[in-house]
């Protein structure tokens, strides 16, 4: 099974950019109910990063940020960890364990296509599984 075969399209993927405050991102996640964010590019040539509610507890709880003078670029990872859409899921898995990440952006020619997450790779295991069974 391929990438493309269970990723989240880019059309369901929220984005933010790097300018935006971090109150307002954490208000976003909370309001789409999505536990990252993508931040777009602001060249054509740039990399997309990823902003998790990791990189949000490391800078206002654990290292004292105020969350009103941050915004999303100080605290965000970039590059993303990206994967091509023809890859197989088992090595997308094997990525995102020794990456240490629980979500790879799916990119074709520095565009993004969709992103990929440990629970999508969980859900066809599950589904796998709930067959055999049968």
């Amino acid at each position: 099974m391929l990438v493309k075969d269970i990723m989240v399209p880019v059309s369901k993927i929220v984005k933010v950019s790097p300018m935006t405050p971090v109150r307002k991102a954490l208000n976003i996640m909370r309001d789409s109910k999505v536990k990252s964010l993508v931040v777009d590019k602001l060249k054509p040539h740039d990399a997309y990063g990823m902003l998790t509610y990791k990189n949000i507890l490391q800078s206002i709880v654990a290292n004292d940020g105020d969350i009103d003078l941050l915004r999303v670029y100080d605290i965000y990872s970039k590059p993303a960890f990206q994967i091509s859409e023809e890859l197989d899921v088992k090595y997308a898995a094997q990525v995102m364990v020794k990456g240490g990440v629980k979500r790879l952006l799916v990119i074709d020619n520095n565009e993004l296509e969709g992103i990929l997450t440990m629970t999508d790779i969980l859900g066809v295991l599950l589904e796998s599984v709930k067959e055999a069974e049968k």
